[in-house]
């Protein structure tokens, strides 16, 4: 049986990845940290007790841990998926940030080429690589110009991976992933906070919903749709190769809200209100992605639109209550 580690699996990505892996049979060794509650699985709890999920408990920031791992595993596939990945958060902690966002990956690497496994990874990283730079779409060749300690941090991931791959021939990749969500989002993530607040607004649980800059615009897609395309990376790819993963297309915070609210028949103006709170020491105003290298080689493309997105997660929280 062919085996695949999942960091952050009890992440969003971590648990939609740790699925479609399963579906394909192979064995996932899913690495999560321990926590003051135990081993909480998180986004996987629903996996629990499938026999081809291994749980094993584990830290980025320990390397002994991570060599552990991969010897345990013997991988086929190693997806990389844990991080801090709140950009917000990166600014109160940066330095844990820059621990786990990239001297984590160092480890992950160092403990793939110390084993001697010749295994595929994935490094996920993000869009937020590119930060200040605006003149859109973005690509495999745009330059990157970080804007937040994540950014910086991640971009370290990436450049180490593409070094390890160029020094070692190891067969490494990064998947430059854009914003994406679904129903697993984090409550701190502005596209959660939203459609929780509306769902909230909507049971006449919550009054306003206090946001920070509503003009800022984001590629939004559907994260199994992102997933699915980090596997084409490793399983269909001949030669390790960066890819773009995007939509191509932008909307504003304001415009998520407008499709929120409206689903349920209610107009975000008389709710929705601007706190200065929430806006970041340093603004990244509009991300979009240019996925046609991947879709011209794998055959990659999103399948969930904008508007289905919000609909699928606000669905999933008005269920909830």
């Amino acid at each position: 049986m062919k085996t695949a580690i999942v960091t952050g699996v009890c992440g969003q990505d971590g648990s939609f990845l740790a699925e479609q892996l399963l579906a394909k049979d192979y064995k996932v060794y899913g690495m999560i940290r321990r926590s003051s509650r135990g081993l909480d699985l998180g986004c996987s709890a629903h996996l629990q007790g499938i026999s081809n999920l291994e749980i094993v408990e584990g830290d980025l920031i320990d390397a002994p841990a991570l060599a552990h791992l991969c010897n345990l595993a013997k991988p086929d596939l190693f997806f990389n998926m844990a991080a801090q990945s709140h950009v917000g958060t990166s600014f109160q902690q940066p330095v844990y940030t820059a621990q786990v966002d990239a001297i984590g990956v160092l480890n992950c690497l160092e403990a793939i080429r110390l084993s001697g496994i010749h295994t595929r990874f994935l490094q996920a990283s993000t869009s937020e690589l590119y930060g200040g730079i605006t003149d859109s779409p973005r690509n495999e060749t745009a330059p990157f110009y970080p804007k937040s300690p994540y950014g910086v941090a991640k971009l370290y991931g990436y450049w180490i991976t593409i070094n390890y791959r160029e020094s070692y021939k190891m067969f490494a990749c990064n998947s430059i992933c854009f914003n994406h969500e679904s129903e697993r989002r984090g409550a701190n993530f502005v596209t959660r906070k939203i459609t929780r607040a509306v769902a909230a607004i909507k049971a006449g649980k919550q009054d306003k919903l206090y946001l920070g800059n509503l003009d800022a615009r984001r590629d939004w897609g559907y994260a199994p749709d992102f997933t699915r395309g980090m596997m084409m990376m490793l399983l269909d790819s001949s030669q390790p190769k960066d890819y773009v993963l995007s939509t191509g297309e932008t909307h504003s915070v304001r415009e998520f809200c407008e499709v929120a609210f409206n689903y349920v028949n209610l107009d975000y103006k008389n709710y929705v209100e601007v706190d200065p709170r929430f806006y970041r020491p340093a603004e990244v105003e509009v991300l979009i992605g240019d996925s046609s290298a991947i879709a011209n080689d794998l055959g990659w493309k999103p399948e969930v639109t904008f508007k289905d997105l919000v609909v699928k997660m606000l669905i999933h929280d008005l269920q909830e209550g």
